[in-house]
């Protein structure tokens, strides 16, 4: 018999959100008449904005005409969108050429694996997003897990006592580092300065930047970069991967893009973007083009003001379970809230406390539902993220059930 692949045999864990859906259900079912409130996965809840709605539903009507049909795209994109994403988010710092269209930020992150193969040294954050641990372990480029941790994988803490900028220095020569700014989860965004560091030891140690750049939207302090690229020498050791799912509700439309820059190659003097367009012609079929119509309007000047208008709702949020839990209950217990405001994710605190436990507690006591910190490694032990995707109304109930937490 053909052997399993050993990369899921090397898995520690189920991945981190079933498994708080399954705690969730499990807990729905005991107590039926629970009225569960998430502010838990990054899921967005508000409807699609009218003028990119239109355009998408416009477009597919258009399907049922022979004028209209469209079979088989470009599988980097629609020229258009590539072009408008160039222009209105890289503008004099990536051309349309070097971005590529596709289903989303997390599929990209996964298909970019296999640029480097299972002999890549791999560096994260630690807390980071799982897919960037995962992805690493199943294709082969992680090793094997001891305590927790993979040996094949280099771990960066961004904890409050280093303000959440990691040491360089530990990440081995000619790794690959992910990187995520405004961070998934602990909501921190790098200083220019800050990726300056990152940057500059990139190109000196002859590594690649993975940039997550999902969440750059929520950026609202003046002066904070929202792309890797405004770095000086970024575009020699960066690959850039962006979404519309936050900004734009596509979370379930599906839609996101890749910066690979014609600069940026690999040891031998192959370009990056060569193989990027080989992976993403061969291993991927091209975005919807429904969705993509949705993303042209997005970028347009209605569909711009529309998506910082739904940011803002979501932002609203973050400043409503902030001041909840910054109550004199929360402060007593110790409790520290990190949170800048200019991500949809609060990350905070709970001495004293294991995450799973006060997870399970506060679903308990309060029937809200957040997500464990040390799902997201080592260094998130003792913290939940909550998020703030959620209707106005049930944010403001769950906040309210918070304040009454006894510690």
């Amino acid at each position: 018999m053909i052997r399993r692949n050993t990369g899921f045999a090397n898995l520690t864990a189920g991945y981190l959100f079933p498994e708080v859906a399954r705690r969730s259900r499990e807990y729905a079912a005991s107590h039926p008449d629970a009225k569960i409130i998430s502010l838990s996965v990054g899921n967005t809840t508000e409807p699609l904005t009218p003028h990119i709605s239109k355009a998408m539903a416009d477009y597919a009507s258009s399907l049922a005409t022979p004028e209209g049909y469209s079979g088989y795209g470009d599988e980097q994109g629609l020229s258009a969108l590539r072009e408008k994403v160039a222009g209105t988010f890289y503008a004099g710092m990536a051309e349309a050429d070097e971005v590529f269209i596709s289903d989303g930020a997390k599929c990209d992150i996964a298909r970019i694996q296999t640029l480097f193969g299972r002999k890549a040294r791999v560096a994260v954050q630690d807390p980071a997003y799982p897919v960037y641990v995962d992805g690493s372990v199943l294709i082969g480029a992680a090793g094997a897990c001891r305590n927790g941790q993979y040996k094949g994988i280099t771990y960066m803490p961004c904890t409050p006592e280093n303000n959440f900028l990691p040491d360089f220095s530990k990440v081995r020569k000619n790794s690959l580092i992910y990187f995520c700014s405004p961070n998934n989860p602990t909501g921190y965004t790098s200083t220019k300065e800050e990726l300056q560091q990152l940057v500059d030891f990139a190109r000196t140690n002859g590594c690649i930047i993975v940039f997550d750049a999902a969440y750059a939207q929520f950026i609202r302090t003046p002066g904070l970069p929202m792309t890797i690229f405004e770095i000086p020498g970024a575009r020699d050791c960066a690959i850039e991967i962006n979404s519309f799912s936050k900004p734009a509700g596509f979370t379930g439309v599906r839609l996101g893009w890749s910066v690979v820059p014609g600069t940026l190659a690999f040891a031998d003097g192959t370009p990056v973007i060569k193989d990027w367009s080989r992976v993403m012609t061969t291993l991927f079929n091209g975005a919807s083009n429904i969705a993509q119509h949705g993303g042209l309007a997005a970028l347009d000047p209605e569909g711009l003001v529309e998506m910082k208008n739904i940011i803002d709702y979501y932002l609203e949020n973050v400043k409503m379970i902030h001041d909840a839990l910054a109550g004199d209950n929360f402060r007593k217990a110790g409790v520290q809230v990190y949170s800048t405001g200019n991500s949809p994710y609060l990350w905070v605190r709970f001495p004293g406390y294991k995450s799973w436990d006060i997870f399970d507690r506060i679903l308990d006591k309060c029937r809200v539902v957040t997500t464990p910190g040390s799902g997201f490694g080592a260094s998130g032990e003792s913290f939940l993220r909550f998020s703030s995707f959620g209707h106005h109304e049930a944010v403001t109930e769950a906040c309210g059930r918070l304040s009454l937490l006894q510690l």
